[in-house]
């Protein structure tokens, strides 16, 4: 059984996670807008696996017999100055997201909920994946110094990625 402050919490985390899946979403139509078909489908990827990671909180609250309250969700930014801000925004954005989830776990610890610190433990894995991906491409950007061949190249490349479901 979670404890109404671990619910809370939980609940608020999901509303984060669908956020991020927005937010990506955000980015996926502003990169089709400027024309970066393929970086708008890594976005794209990118916010379904959001939305599994939201989904896979909501399951584990209903499992442990807590209840979902779903909120609004906040409007994302829509605009990016190019890219490379997009990629610095989306690095920025793990990082907070990181720093969320382990708020939750030293939560988890300070209520004794050991079931939710086990479980949390793969959202503290995965973001370290997250944070990692980010930089690597952000740094790839970085280093094509807006040459436009490079951003064509990369953006051919980020197009390979496919969606596969976490949950």
């Amino acid at each position: 059984m979670l404890s109404k402050k671990m619910e809370k919490a939980l609940n608020d985390q999901v509303n984060a996670e669908f956020y991020s899946g927005y937010l990506y979403l955000s980015m996926a139509a502003y990169l089709e807008e400027i024309d970066y078909p393929g970086f708008a489908q890594w976005m794209n990827v990118q916010a379904k696996e959001e939305q599994d990671h939201g989904m896979k909180l909501y399951n584990y609250i209903i499992t442990r017999g807590g209840k979902v309250t779903l909120e609004a969700i906040e409007a994302p930014q829509t605009e990016w100055d190019g890219v490379e801000a997009i990629f610095q925004h989306v690095l920025e954005h793990e990082q907070l997201v990181t720093s969320l989830i382990n708020n939750l776990v030293d939560l988890a610890i300070e209520e004794k909920d050991h079931a939710t610190n086990q479980f949390l433990q793969w959202y503290v894995a995965e973001q370290v994946e997250e944070e990692e991906n980010a930089m690597e491409n952000l740094g790839k950007i970085k280093r094509g110094n807006n040459s436009s061949d490079i951003l064509f190249m990369l953006d051919a490349e980020f197009g390979a990625r496919t969606y596969n479901p976490q949950i």
